[in-house]
C-alpha cells in the first residue's frame, strides 16, 4: 500500500492501550507510608502480598473497603489489618474536649462544671490546679503556663532559682528547662548565691 503524503499512521486501540501502558509509571508505596505501615504490624511479606493484590498506595485501601477483606488479601492479623484500615482511611478516633474542661494536674481526673480556680480535685483530693507564680512577670493563675507573659511555671520550691537565672540574664524559654536538667549539686550552689541577696 503506497504512502499517500500529508496522512499521519493511525493505531489501532490495542496499540495504543499498550503503549500508554507501558509508559505510565507504576505506583508504589511510598517510603513513609511503607514505615507508617510497618508500624503498624505489617511484615515485609504481607506488604508484598498487599501490592500484589494491586494495592499500591493509601487511597487503593479505599477499593478494599474494610479490614476483613483486607486481611484475607495480606494474610494479616485481624488486628493488624485493623490498624492498617483505621489509618489508611482516617478513622482514627480523635477526641476534642471542651475548652472550659478542667483536668486535675495531679490524677488526670475531669473535674465538674462548677469548679473554680483552687478548688480540690473530687478525686485525689490536692489542688486540681495550684496557683502558681511566674518567676519572669510575677503574676500568678492556675496551669502549667502563665497566663500574662507564658512562661513556664517552675515549682514553687524552685521560683527563687528562676528568678536568680532571669538576673543572669537566660531567656524566658530556656529557665525551665534548665532546672529541670540541673543536678542537686548544681542547684545547691544556686541557692547559695540567691541567699546572698
Amino acid at each position: 500500500m503506497p504512502k499517500i503524503p500529508g496522512k499521519a499512521r493511525t493505531m489501532t486501540p490495542k496499540t495504543t492501550t499498550k503503549k500508554l501502558q507501558s509508559r505510565a509509571p507504576k505506583k508504589t508505596f511510598s517510603v513513609l507510608e511503607r514505615n507508617i505501615l510497618m508500624s503498624k504490624g505489617v511484615s515485609e511479606v504481607q506488604l508484598e502480598k498487599i501490592v500484589k493484590n494491586g494495592i499500591r498506595g493509601r487511597e487503593d485501601f479505599r477499593a478494599v473497603g474494610d479490614a476483613a477483606t483486607l486481611a484475607v488479601l495480606a494474610d494479616l492479623p485481624p488486628d493488624t489489618a485493623a490498624r492498617v484500615m483505621a489509618w489508611a482511611l482516617g478513622l482514627e478516633n480523635i477526641v476534642v474536649e471542651s475548652a472550659d474542661l478542667v483536668r486535675c494536674m495531679y490524677c488526670g481526673t475531669k473535674q465538674p462544671k462548677d469548679y473554680k480556680s483552687g478548688d480540690l480535685c473530687v478525686s485525689c483530693g490536692k489542688q486540681a490546679e495550684p496557683i502558681m507564680a511566674c518567676f519572669w512577670c510575677g503574676s500568678t493563675g492556675p496551669g502549667k503556663f502563665c497566663r500574662r507573659c507564658g512562661a513556664e511555671f517552675v515549682p514553687t520550691g524552685e521560683l527563687e532559682l528562676a528568678i536568680l537565672l532571669k538576673r543572669d540574664g537566660l531567656p524566658k524559654g530556656d529557665i525551665p528547662e534548665k532546672l529541670r536538667g540541673m543536678s542537686q549539686a548544681d542547684k545547691d550552689v544556686l541557692w547559695g548565691r540567691a541567699r546572698r541577696y
